[in-house]
């Protein structure tokens, strides 16, 4: 018997598990709520194509803030190479491919990000740097913006009362969020505080991954590769502290990026006759990008759009029309990042020879 339990285990893995109760999950709450699927059908029959097509342009401008964030703090530091707003616009949409479609090992991750803003004059330290700070810059704006949203709802009285408990829950994950940040750039410019972090952080991965993998892998990250990664953090986090007029560009860029991937779903929203629902979009969607990045599934499938529906429907949305705007909306999402990105990605790769992949696979190794 101990044998064959040996085996079973053995054959058992992480991705397995988290597969069979992702599916039975998701089952569950599919049979549970058959009638508001139909319902969100309705919605969706009755949707404007003419407004959908609005978020051709939105995406697209969306994907130039993003790109904005890495360039225009390349530019501030004068030592990188001019990028035309073509250049700019293709490499944001083939790094926003990469980081939804393609998978974290090989030829992607920090590694390839580093290699690709190598020939603008960007160090793998920088690339590393500017990956880290633009997803700060973008938490920090989303939570803000939520914490305006839930004012707004709370000061026009647009949520009853028996449901207004959902804007102080959400209130408090906002905070905490933008806690964290302000949390982890103090961490940041203290090499000490860094250092202790660096091995906490690396201690508890491994002994989260030991557990799930039933021993089967005990060490996901090394402890040098970390404290190299944190280290190059801090130096650049240093300087930028040191010349915070750097930091100005990415800033604006990032605030305009985070609201118009909410303005996202409001789109899809007003297509189907609601425009009013912005301020409800705004305070789902943090809850949805919060357990999004903690749920270990693809761009966190699943628990991002469930989580999302359900804080739209407790803030007095119907549960059809939440799920409608948020299933189309990250379907819709999900087709325009790999039409955009798809071509300038493989363009990219095809130029990648033996010694270009020896580079971004030693990158990836450094934990870049």
């Amino acid at each position: 018997m101990n044998k064959i339990w040996a085996r079973v285990r053995k054959k058992i893995t992480f991705r397995v598990v988290l597969s069979i109760v992702t599916f039975v999950l998701i089952a569950v709450v599919l049979w549970n709520a058959r009638e508001e699927v139909a319902k969100a059908l309705d919605f969706l029959a009755n949707t404007n194509i003419l407004i959908i097509l609005l978020l051709i342009p939105e995406q697209l401008f969306m994907y130039f803030c993003c790109g904005q964030i890495f360039f225009s703090y390349m530019a501030a530091k004068k030592d990188a190479r001019k990028v035309s707003w073509w250049n700019l616009m293709r490499i944001s949409l083939e790094l926003n491919f990469m980081n939804h479609a393609v998978p974290s090992g090989g030829v992607s991750g920090l590694g390839y990000v580093a290699w690709r803003f190598k020939p603008y004059g960007a160090s793998a330290a920088q690339a590393s740097f500017m990956y880290v700070l633009r997803y700060a810059i973008t938490t920090f704006a989303n939570q803000a913006q939520t914490l305006i949203a839930i004012a707004i709802l709370a000061v026009t009285g647009s949520v009853a009362a028996e449901n207004r408990y959902m804007l102080w829950i959400v209130g408090v994950i906002s905070v905490a969020v933008i806690g964290m940040v302000i949390g982890g750039s103090a961490i940041a410019s203290n090499k000490r505080a860094l250092s202790w972090a660096s091995k906490t952080f690396t201690r508890l991965a491994n002994f989260v991954v030991k557990a799930v993998t039933f021993g089967k892998k005990t060490e996901a990250l090394k402890q040098e590769t970390v404290d190299n990664f944190c280290m190059e953090i801090h130096e650049n986090f240093a300087e930028a502290k040191r010349n915070r007029r750097i930091l100005k560009k990415p800033i604006f860029w990032g605030i305009l990026y985070s609201f118009f991937e909410v303005a996202t779903y409001w789109v899809v929203a007003t297509s189907m006759g609601h425009p009013e629902l912005m301020p409800q979009i705004m305070v789902a969607e943090a809850v949805g990008s919060v357990l999004g990045a903690v749920i270990p599934t693809p761009g966190g499938a699943g628990g991002y759009e469930a989580s999302m529906a359900g804080v739209m429907w407790a803030l007095g949305v119907d549960f059809g029309l939440a799920t409608a705007v948020v299933v189309t909306t990250r379907v819709i999402v999900l087709v325009g990042t790999i039409v955009s990105g798809y071509g300038f990605y493989q363009h990219a790769i095809a130029k990648i020879g033996k010694e270009e992949k020896a580079e971004i696979e030693e990158l990836n190794k450094r934990g870049i």
